[in-house]
């Protein structure tokens, strides 16, 4: 159906009669020329209908823009029928680490070292993308937690803000109780049942306002569950000149406080030593059952303003022409 969202715009509407009444009319003087055999020539053109009907003509086609204008400006739009969203879901928060450590180039898709950021957006894009009945928003944090996507059904949009971020706009360090606190803001109005929130990071706490454990012992109050995601190789053998050496790129990873974090909300962590590791802890976290929440509905609308605003200026174009033609 059509809707108008500022119908207080068609009160305009007597405007131009106003301003034809009431404004005083424009004092010109031009030179004047007397014609003595002016009226011979009128009579040989007939007795002036048809410049009067120029003239209606002209007057009408005013009318026709004015009014297109003002219903342009009103704001139409076709509202179409209400669609049913899902009422089966989650509230479901990415929390993903964007520290400097994520460039660590220790994980590998198809045979090639990738950075562990990369494989981050190719594991969970595809695990955004399955989640098609539930509500997901997106956190982004390194020195700072920055929410960069809401709760919202538009998956597609939170893929794409998660393959945009990029490592070092956020800083460098970790603040994980920070991303937790952030969490918990934007889903403590969200149904309790449905509150869930996923944390990746290779690293440990190390900056942030808030302690890592204090969030989670708040998130359980608010019946809000984390699972919490450890990335980074395990130790490798690295040989050189000198000999074998014993490295281990995931030392600064605090696995401890991961697992606490976990267990305080009831959730559950995981250990992530490359790209097939992480893909599996995705597809068990798929296995999420949905609950039952309040149905929603929206109607889909179309803004149609443009085609009043067309339409006015293809009848001022025949208007020059007329006067054109005069």
């Amino acid at each position: 159906m059509l809707e108008i969202e500022w119908p207080w715009v068609f009160l305009l509407l007597p405007l131009p009669l106003v301003v034809y009444f009431f404004m005083p009319p424009a004092v010109t003087q031009d030179s004047a020329l007397r014609v003595p055999f002016l009226q011979d020539v009128i009579q040989l053109h007939g007795d002036g209908s048809a410049s009067k009907s120029r003239s209606w003509l002209s007057l009408t086609l005013l009318v026709l823009i004015w009014v297109l204008l003002l219903l342009s400006c009103s704001r139409p739009n076709y509202v179409g029928q209400a669609v049913q969203l899902p009422s089966a879901a989650r509230d479901l928060m990415l929390a993903v680490d964007i520290s400097g450590s994520m460039e660590e180039a220790d994980m590998e898709i198809d045979g090639r070292p990738v950075r562990r950021i990369e494989a981050v957006k190719a594991v969970v894009g595809e695990f955004a993308q399955r989640r098609k009945s539930d509500r997901l928003g997106l956190i982004l944090f390194a020195d700072q937690a920055y929410l960069q996507a809401p709760l919202t059904f538009d998956l597609a949009t939170v893929k794409q803000l998660l393959d945009e971020a990029q490592l070092g706009f956020a800083g460098t360090k970790t603040a994980i109780g920070d991303a937790i606190g952030l969490a918990i803001k934007r889903m403590v109005e969200r149904p309790a049942e449905s509150r869930v929130v996923v944390l990746l990071t290779d690293g440990a706490n190390n900056a942030g306002k808030v302690e890592p454990l204090e969030a989670a012992k708040l998130a359980a109050e608010q019946g809000i569950t984390l699972y919490t995601i450890g990335i980074g190789a395990g130790e490798q053998v690295v040989r050189s000149f000198f000999g074998s050496t014993v490295v281990n790129p995931s030392r600064d990873l605090d696995e401890g406080t991961l697992r606490e974090i976990a267990s305080i909300t009831g959730g559950k962590y995981y250990r992530a030593k490359n790209v097939e590791e992480l893909q599996k802890i995705y597809a068990e976290l798929d296995k999420i059952e949905p609950v039952d929440q309040d149905a929603e509905t929206f109607r889909p609308r179309d803004a149609l303003y443009y085609w009043p605003f067309a339409l006015a200026l293809l009848l001022s174009a025949l208007l020059a022409l007329l006067a054109r033609l005069r």
